[in-house]
């Protein structure tokens, strides 16, 4: 049996969630049931808020030709999200849209645009972001939303990591080798700290790669993992799923030892 329900559609609210709750929908989401969904008075819809878990939900009628969702009980808790940060090179907007929505679904907890020397595209539309990461946790089962943060310039991003956090600088100078291999440092701080993992983050920088002041920046701090993405040049977007791939099955809730014999994940990490 599948561990979540896939065939009721889903949808992110900002209030809170309760028993016998009623919430009004803005507009796009009454547009989204009645028109695209064709819903109807009775039918049901799963609804989270980041917060409460997922609950259980029917479209009731409300005012003129608008409906409430009437809220009755609660399918999924919630789960704490994982510490895993991605980092990214501002990218042109049909490519950022597609990483926004892949690093959502590979467990993302805090979306930081960073700007370096090579960036192509410096203006970042948070909001449209935000919108991309509610998107892809509505279509793929995900309590959680992660955090969009305004950009930053790497010199200041850097500092702005926690105490402890265990950086994965995708570096196309890397001696390419077997990424676990690359990465066993940081699972080994990891597994010693197991009931306290350390923080992780994940940086892709500009398809112009890194300048070497920026390089030296990255090689000169603490608790830094180089990693090459293979032998072949991958485009940003396409690099993003690869490293948050490699770093969630070295580091992150897709290891063996993270997953107890219910199926959940481990160290306080999950949808």
């Amino acid at each position: 049996m599948a561990r979540y329900e896939f065939r009721t559609p889903r949808l992110f609210v900002e209030t809170g969630l309760a028993p016998d709750a009623r919430l009004d929908l803005s507009p796009s989401q009454l547009h989204y049931l009645k028109d695209v969904l064709r819903l109807k008075p009775g039918d049901r819809v799963l609804v989270f808020n980041g917060r409460d878990g997922e609950w259980s939900a029917a479209l009731a009628p409300g005012s003129k030709r608008s409906m409430t969702l009437l809220i009755d009980a609660q399918t999924r808790p919630q789960t704490a999200p994982c510490d895993l940060r991605y980092l990214f090179a501002p990218l042109k907007r049909g490519r950022l849209d597609y990483m926004v929505q892949k690093a959502v679904e590979m467990g993302a907890s805090r979306l930081q645009p960073v700007l370096t020397r090579h960036t192509q595209a410096e203006r970042v539309n948070t909001a449209r972001m935000r919108a991309n990461a509610i998107e892809a946790a509505e279509q793929c089962g995900i309590l959680n939303i992660p955090e969009v943060e305004e950009p930053l310039p790497l010199d200041r991003a850097l500092p702005a990591l926690p105490a402890g956090c265990i950086l994965v600088f995708c570096d196309e100078d890397a001696p390419i080798v077997d990424p676990l291999v690359a990465l066993a440092a940081g699972r080994e701080a990891v597994c010693a700290f197991a009931e306290n993992p350390p923080p992780l983050a994940v940086l892709v920088g500009p398809e112009g790669g890194f300048h070497l002041q920026e390089r030296d920046l990255l090689l000169n701090r603490d608790g830094v993992i180089r990693l090459a993405l293979g032998p072949r040049i991958l485009r940003a977007d396409t690099a993003a799923v690869a490293a948050l791939a490699l770093v969630q099955a070295a580091l992150g809730d897709w290891r063996y030892d993270s997953i107890d014999i219910s199926g959940k994940a481990g160290g306080g990490c999950g949808l």
